[in-house]
């Protein structure tokens, strides 16, 4: 079933009446050279497309991050990885199926690859819990990442979900502490750590396994301490007012990058990563790659300097002094 934003609506109703010229024309039962229009339309909806996805909201841009053809986690480690073979358990409690990951090849160097997954269809996101992992997940990705530690191979993780889920069971299992654990242990694991956010970066949810060396995020992927929604629900008591908060919370890759929280933007091809999914792999793979051979070659007290200092770093800021003259005698 075909999905289309508010936003793309548009460009919908241009593609409509191409495709209806297209089945006139080659139905025959008009006797009339139909080319030139075709022609006419499809130089107006790339020019549409461009005008429409060249200057997107935030709010548009998490829409798209949203959007439910977008690729997953498990997509991406088809397309980019080899010999991906998937661990189970946390060897504690349970599977958690929201949280992926094993061993896998990079290009022919072996690697320990965990992503967050959601479902397509309503039985897969009740398998996955929609992205939205529980303290199994979490306790599942650290005992990944400790084996990628014991083995000295580099980390790859991959984050989609709107967040940790808020559950009571999650809660009886202790959630905090386990994303806790995770956000500790990351911060000292001695190997390459290189996070990607594909989706949506929903606050612990994606923190749980977002402690990197590098965070790269995807055009029209955002990266956020809470939904627009939960904000504007919070600060504005509405809920319709996510897009304003979209804006107000700096969640987008360009916003990102300016505030020094992400390295580097992977880019999507014109309308999103579902358009054209193996051009988007293609793209994160080269960035991976990129990254990954930097961090390689640094030895390992610089590699968690570096990592400390990154972290020390974000939120700090600059204001103008104030100058606060006396009262005049």
């Amino acid at each position: 079933m075909l999905h289309h934003l508010e936003f793309e609506k548009p460009l919908i109703e241009l593609q409509q009446k191409l495709d209806e010229l297209r089945r006139t024309e080659k139905s025959g039962t008009i006797k009339i050279n139909l080319a030139d229009e075709i022609a006419r339309i499809e130089s107006k909806i790339e020019e549409t497309r461009k005008n429409i996805f060249s200057n997107l909201t935030p709010w548009q841009r998490v829409q798209l991050a949203r959007h439910p053809k977008r690729p997953y986690s498990l997509d991406y480690i088809e397309a980019i990885f080899e010999e991906f073979e998937e661990l189970h358990g946390d060897r504690l409690f349970g599977d958690d199926r929201a949280i992926v990951g094993g061993f896998a090849k990079l290009d022919g160097q072996r690697v320990m690859v965990i992503g967050t997954q959601k479902g397509r269809d309503t039985k897969e996101n009740i398998l996955r819990n929609f992205g939205s992992a529980h303290p199994e997940g979490y306790r599942k990705a650290l005992r990944l990442m400790k084996m990628a530690h014991k083995f000295s191979i580099p980390l790859i993780t991959l984050i989609d979900t709107a967040g940790a889920y808020p559950g009571v069971g999650a809660e009886e299992r202790h959630i905090a502490e386990a994303i806790a654990v995770n956000i500790r242990e990351m911060s000292m694991f001695e190997i390459p750590i290189i996070a990607a956010v594909i989706g949506e970066g929903g606050s612990g949810g994606a923190l749980g396994i977002g402690v990197a060396d590098r965070i790269l995020v995807m055009e029209n992927a955002y990266y956020s301490v809470i939904s627009p929604e939960g904000c504007a629900a919070i600060l504005w008591k509405d809920r319709a007012a996510a897009p304003k908060a979209a804006e107000a919370l700096k969640i987008t890759a360009r916003d990102l990058i300016e505030l020094k929280i992400a390295d580097e933007i992977i880019p999507e091809p014109l309308g999103g990563a579902h358009i054209n999914p193996s051009y988007a792999a293609n793209n994160l793979k080269s960035s991976l790659l990129r990254n990954l051979s930097v961090l390689k070659k640094l030895k390992l007290p610089q590699l968690l300097k570096q990592r400390y200092d990154k972290y020390r770093d974000m939120g700090h800021y600059d204001e103008p002094a104030k100058i606060i003259s006396s009262p005049a005698e």
